[in-house]
């Protein structure tokens, strides 16, 4: 069965931010190894890319991949305008045109882009992993990132098509 990690909204506008997301840098080092696991093993990696008119434009610094990131020039970017990856752009039909059944998601946010896509994904029929230290947020007024990344990874490990693992068992070591 081919798979495929999907790195979401890893950008500038939110990882070279002044105030970055909660454990970033941990998080970064997780999705690296996620990146670098697939690749050995042939998988794809797609990384998308979130835009906002007026905050986070198309082309823009903000919109750029983390320089952090492993990123290769050959790889798949993706452009998304909501919070779902799978929501009017053309993941689903890569996904059908490589025969992926398997998605591993990364990234930011938990709360919204993560979840929005797991959960489509998983309705869909794929089989969804979760690394349970490969997503991030911020704070928010009423609960810290720690503990929405920490909702998130328990309400998601409830659908029978999402699997939660850290990434150390993801990648085998």
């Amino acid at each position: 069965m081919k798979s495929a990690v999907l790195v979401i909204d890893v950008q500038n506008g939110i990882f070279a931010a002044e105030r970055q997301p909660y454990n970033s840098t941990q998080v970064v080092s997780h999705i690296n190894k996620l990146i670098a696991h697939a690749k050995a093993a042939g998988h794809l990696v797609i990384f998308i890319q979130h835009q906002m008119p007026g905050m986070v434009e198309y082309g823009s610094q903000p919109w750029q991949l983390f320089k952090e990131l492993t990123v290769d020039d050959t790889d798949i970017r993706i452009s998304k305008t909501a919070p779902n990856a799978f929501f009017e752009t053309e993941l689903e039909a890569l996904l059908d045109q490589h025969d992926i059944h398997t998605l591993t998601l990364c990234g930011y946010s938990s709360d919204f882009c993560i979840d929005r896509t797991a959960f489509e994904a998983a309705s869909k029929g794929y089989r969804v992993h979760l690394p349970a230290d490969a997503h991030t947020t911020h704070d928010k007024p009423h609960l810290t990132a720690d503990k929405i990344v920490e909702h998130h990874n328990f309400t998601l490990s409830m659908h029978p098509n999402i699997h939660l693992h850290p990434t150390r068992v993801l990648v085998g070591k």
